[in-house]
């Protein structure tokens, strides 16, 4: 593994953990924490911002701005651990599954999940 790697997997590791931390019930106050909000209000609400950051993704793809990009698709992936924490997941489980896809094409992946068709584009 690549330095930079290594350190972007310790970073998600991190804020998997701190976002873990502000969970309601491990004490974090919705008064003054914007996750532990999240958690407070339920899943709906958290699923809720992650469509709507899935939305400024892709208007921020289809505007071409490239800076406008990286900040919603890192407010993406932000929500995104809220979600997996939520469901008692690390990002070290998402970052095994992207390894295990690693040399596999999208349609091998897609066909050993049992899907008949190809993907949708």
């Amino acid at each position: 593994m690549t330095q930079t790697s290594q350190s972007s997997q310790d970073m998600l590791a991190r804020l998997g953990a701190l976002i873990d931390s502000r969970k309601a019930a491990n004490g974090g106050d919705p008064a003054s924490s914007y996750v532990a909000r999240l958690f407070d209000k339920g899943l709906d609400a958290i699923l809720k911002k992650i469509g709507e950051e899935a939305t400024e993704t892709v208007m921020a793809g289809k505007d071409g701005d490239r800076q406008k990009l990286v900040y919603e698709v890192a407010d993406l992936w932000f929500h995104s651990l809220i979600a997996l924490s939520h469901f008692d997941l690390k990002p070290e489980q998402v970052l095994a599954e992207l390894a295990r896809r690693e040399g596999l094409s999208g349609l091998q992946e897609f066909a050993q999940r049992g899907h008949a068709d190809e993907p949708n584009d």
